[in-house]
């Protein structure tokens, strides 16, 4: 009996993450929001040929997929879109189009205001630097959401007790 309950108890999750939902839709305007979409995007998946810069329109735009934390194991594509770009510089990035990158966070570092720079942290120590006269940044979902093949794990930092002194 407890074993039809515990699949009854699956199904229902299941069924709960895929439930229809309002696609997500995000403005940024200042490093406090930024980092709202900066947990939404924690563990988004995106190849550089996802990330296109309209040098003449100074429009950023990266499409990507989102780990939707907040629904429980599911994805969902959705594109990340910056206005005012002066620049935009990468380091230690792959150059091969199809290599995947994880994002792991974004940060807002002010220049001369409104400008700074928002800076893009990829697994594996890469990070792609925008240079924006002003914060103007939008998020938002572009497709219904789909059950994640696995959630993304992070590595906890080493007890308090080991570190030596």
């Amino acid at each position: 009996m407890s074993t039809e309950v515990e699949a009854i108890s699956d199904n229902d999750a299941a069924a709960e993450a895929l439930a229809p939902m309002a696609p997500l839709r995000l403005l940024a305007e200042d490093a406090v929001d930024l980092q709202i979409i900066s947990a939404a995007l924690q563990d988004a998946i995106m190849r550089p040929v996802d990330i296109s810069w309209e040098k003449e329109a100074r429009r950023l735009t990266i499409v990507l997929s989102r780990f939707c934390w907040e629904c429980g194991g599911t994805r969902v594509m959705a594109a990340m879109q910056f206005g005012d770009v002066e620049a935009v510089k990468s380091r230690r990035l792959p150059r091969a189009p199809e290599a995947a990158l994880e994002l792991l966070a974004l940060d807002f570092e002010p220049t001369e205001a409104p400008g700074g720079r928002v800076i893009l942290m990829f697994a594996g120590g890469g990070d792609l630097r925008i240079d924006v006269e002003c914060l103007d940044a939008v998020l938002t979902d572009l497709s219904d959401r789909w059950p994640a093949r696995m959630a993304p794990t992070h590595l906890d930092d080493a007890p308090s007790d080991e570190v030596k002194s």
